[in-house]
């Protein structure tokens, strides 16, 4: 039997003191009222309702359950709405700080069509992982190694001028024996300050014959594309941003580099609707192509040059 359904059948006859009125106030049938009161009198053991007149009236054993029947029913309602606000409450998600702002408008109204509720706040590789340790965010997209990611984002070199080969072999990038000649930096930005991307990038440099100071790590991206659009700089970064800044983009050679994101989330099912339901919805909003393709394999970086990029 449900008891609340029940109690309601009650409260609303007792109020109005008919059965049909009670029934419409309701919302349901004298029918149903009336089955709905008699099965919580056989719960309770006695009769709510003196049904010996026309009128209807509380006995004094309805008039002593009434009390609890109305205290039953508002907590009921109460649950209810705390169910409905609690649903509605907003998971925070720390995003990746490189993602566009339109995107991440588009993940939040994709979300809202699936009942997901979210509050996204952008932050740098470490930042994101400290909000999801203290858990003061409910899940997190974190920067992983590319073999266990979900999302895999290639990345390339940009510059202010077109690349004169369809890829960079970072030995074109070794200045010659000319004092006087620039030494062109590959700038890395924060997003990709991780090791798993840097180290990589940083031996190639060293195989290749790069100086030291030739792969740097920029201060903030914002500092990194403008290096690339000022000077010869380039820009390690995806094709999407490399066309935000309005650069030119060319992938290194060999194996490419990739950054991968995972979900970390203190809640099994955040991880679930995030990972899953939401799953195209966050590619699109960290630039890597939907369906998780693995990119083929080729020659590590620093192999032979091709030609020197402009």
């Amino acid at each position: 039997m449900d008891v609340v359904a029940a109690c309601r059948a009650f409260v609303a006859v007792s109020g109005h003191g008919s059965f049909t009125s009670g029934a419409a106030a309701a919302g349901i049938p004298q029918s149903v009222a009336s089955r709905r009161i008699a099965a919580l009198e056989e719960h309770f053991g006695g009769r709510l309702f003196d049904r010996s007149s026309r009128a209807v009236r509380l006995t004094s054993f309805g008039r002593d359950m009434l009390p609890s029947a109305r205290r039953l029913i508002d907590l009921a309602d109460a649950m209810a709405d705390d169910a409905e606000r609690a649903r509605l409450r907003p998971l925070r998600v720390a995003v990746p700080e490189i993602c566009p702002p339109r995107r991440l408008a588009d993940l939040v109204v994709a979300a809202r069509r699936q009942r997901i509720y979210l509050d996204l706040r952008p932050a740098g590789p470490p930042e994101r992982e400290r909000l999801c340790r203290t858990l003061e965010v409910g899940a997190a997209i974190v920067a992983v190694a590319e073999a266990t990611a979900a999302w895999r984002v290639p990345l390339g070199l940009a510059a202010r001028t077109p690349f004169p080969a369809p890829t960079v072999f970072l030995e074109t990038l070794r200045s010659g024996r000319a004092r006087t000649q620039a030494r062109r930096r590959i700038l890395i930005q924060p997003e990709d300050d991780v090791a798993h991307l840097r180290d990589p990038l940083t031996r190639a440099g060293q195989s290749a014959g790069l100086a030291p100071s030739q792969v740097a790590v920029a201060p903030s991206l914002v500092d990194a594309a403008a290096a690339a659009l000022g000077s010869l700089d380039l820009l390690l970064c995806s094709r999407q941003q490399a066309e935000e800044f309005g650069l030119h983009w060319c992938p290194l050679s060999g194996p490419p580099l990739l950054r991968g994101y995972d979900v970390a989330a203190g809640v099994h099912a955040d991880l679930d609707q995030l990972s899953t339901d939401l799953y195209a919805d966050i590619a699109h909003c960290l630039g890597a192509a939907d369906g998780n393709p693995l990119p083929p394999e080729g020659s590590p970086p620093g192999s032979l040059s091709t030609g020197d990029p402009t």
